[in-house]
């Protein structure tokens, strides 16, 4: 019989998933984010990617027009060391570096996160990247979804989340691409500082349109067990309202509703 082996550093090697993942939102200066847009998809997703890391997907916020947010993902701590060094000493950025962070207010707002359990991590590829400049259809609409907890609840947390809630947000019409809570581990790459000290709990959910997101809100709204039952235990596990970011992906996001 073949046994399967799995890297114990890496428990979701064996599902082809991104065991370290950042979430990553810019503050810029106004007016700055789509030029910002136009170098990163131009010049930095494929130079990221050959020296290791994944770049899983770029956004513009709805609802906060000097916000860029992106996500990366790393086989491990250490690939994303190491391939951070290599991305940030290297020759592409260096060559747009004062032209990058001439947009950027902050970059510190960053959660270092890992797959609420193996399998809950975004697929190894959600849709084909774009060339540069290709023409793309509509991107559709990635709501992510973020919740403070009490320190040391996320896996409590994520069990709620798969048993409770996750399918209640299904009956509503979402479809949750991904969740994850805070990976703990010390920072590899201290020169790209993170949020820590926090405990969250992540997910991701893709929608067609607006008009697809305000009709599951509607959904939710309608649904006696999420409103009497789910939403209140819900609120009983976060310790601060949720935070919700509508974002739409770039042209060349990987990541796409």
């Amino acid at each position: 019989m073949d046994l399967e082996v799995v890297d114990a550093r890496n428990p979701t090697a064996a599902t082809g998933e991104d065991a370290i993942v950042e979430l990553r939102r810019y503050r810029l200066h106004r007016e700055a984010r789509d030029r910002l847009i136009d170098l990163f998809d131009r010049a930095f997703v494929e130079p990221q990617e050959e020296v290791g890391m994944r770049v899983i997907g770029q956004f513009r916020d709805l609802d906060d027009p000097d916000s860029f947010v992106w996500l990366r993902g790393f086989a491990d701590m250490a690939t994303r060391a190491e391939a951070l060094a290599a991305f940030y000493g290297g020759p592409v950025w260096a060559a747009h570096r004062d032209q990058a962070n001439g947009t950027m207010i902050n970059s510190d707002n960053v959660l270092l996160l890992r797959p609420a359990q193996p399998g809950d991590g975004f697929p190894p590829a959600v849709h084909p990247r774009a060339a540069i400049g290709q023409e793309v259809g509509a991107p559709g609409l990635i709501v992510a979804t973020i919740c403070s907890l009490a320190p040391q609840k996320e896996d409590a947390f994520a069990s709620f989340f798969k048993d409770k809630v996750r399918p209640q947000l299904e009956k509503a019409g979402a479809r949750i691409f991904a969740s994850f809570v805070t990976e703990r581990s010390p920072n590899t790459f201290p020169r790209l500082p993170v949020r820590e000290g926090e405990t969250v709990f992540v997910w991701f959910s893709g929608f067609a349109d607006l008009a697809a997101y305000d009709h599951h809100l509607a959904a939710l709204a309608a649904s006696e067990a999420w409103v009497r039952t789910v939403d209140p235990e819900f609120e009983q596990w976060i310790w601060r309202p949720r935070e919700i970011s509508r974002l739409v992906p770039t042209a060349r996001s990987s990541l796409r509703a």
